[in-house]
């Protein structure tokens, strides 16, 4: 007999259907804060249809898209557990909606307004959001393409090589933390 889309699920279960380790859902409870299953006597886990909900988006962008928990937790702090949610159940209307609410909502702060010289510094976080890139949002005028024989590279570009460089170097990071 199956359950109701309501009912609430076991660690099992959520594991199976998920087709994650049990421990990688325990250890994803320590990364983000937002997955809250209830916990009854003796420590057993049962996860509310959110939280399933929200796990899934979480797999899919750490498993398909390749984002870093690292960039998980930002994309969950800047657009919320919806965004995830909608990422999960492949609703890219919703998406597209809740990335152009919080475009829209978003201030410009000095990193994100242009600059007027070409000696731009990428350093630090990278001038796109990864949500709005990801989905082909918020470019500016000036990101769009390149001539191939300008020898430059679009903001766009940059940034994600940027990002990139950051990954390598945490990754790098971790390695000499194992050796």
């Amino acid at each position: 007999m199956d359950k109701s889309p309501d009912a609430f699920r076991t660690i099992s279960e959520v594991a199976e259907d998920l087709d994650l380790p049990q421990h990688v859902l325990r250890f994803w409870e320590t990364r983000f804060t937002q997955i809250k299953p209830m916990k009854r006597g003796g420590g057993r886990r049962y996860y509310r249809p959110q939280d399933v909900e929200l796990i899934k988006g979480i797999r899919h962008m750490l498993y398909e898209q390749g984002y870093t928990i690292k960039g998980v937790q930002k994309l969950l702090r800047d657009n919320g557990n919806q965004f995830l949610v909608a990422v999960g159940s492949g609703d890219m209307k919703a998406v597209e909606a809740i990335a152009q609410r919080k475009q829209a909502e978003a201030p410009l702060t000095p990193a994100a307004q242009p600059r007027s010289t070409d000696e731009e510094m990428l350093v630090g976080e990278a001038r796109a959001k990864p949500s709005r890139r990801f989905f082909g949002l918020g470019k500016g005028e000036e990101d769009g393409p390149v001539a191939a024989d300008s020898g430059k590279l679009s903001r766009d570009n940059r940034a994600l090589l940027q990002e990139a460089l950051f990954d390598l170097l945490e990754c790098k990071r971790l390695l000499d933390q194992v050796r």
